[in-house]
């Protein structure tokens, strides 16, 4: 399984995570939306919860999506 976490994909944006997360209220929902998210699709993954595929592939681009925005948020400066 692979991991997803924002500071494992950003490693050189991590104290830049952390001042957007306390400063910025949108990205904070974002973040937390894509932590949700992807919970959901580790369960999923893991057996833990049953659900059509579908379900799971939307999961995953609107995992995609998120990431872009954050990232596009975290390097525009």
């Amino acid at each position: 399984m692979e991991r997803h976490d924002l500071n494992y994909e950003f490693p050189d944006l991590v104290n830049k995570i952390h001042e957007f997360k306390i400063s910025d209220n949108h990205f904070k929902k974002l973040f937390d939306e894509y932590h949700e998210i992807n919970k959901d699709i580790h369960r999923i993954e893991t057996g833990a919860e049953n659900t059509k595929d579908e379900v799971l592939n939307e999961l995953r681009i609107r995992r995609v999506h998120l990431k872009d925005e954050l990232y596009t948020i975290l390097t525009k400066n």
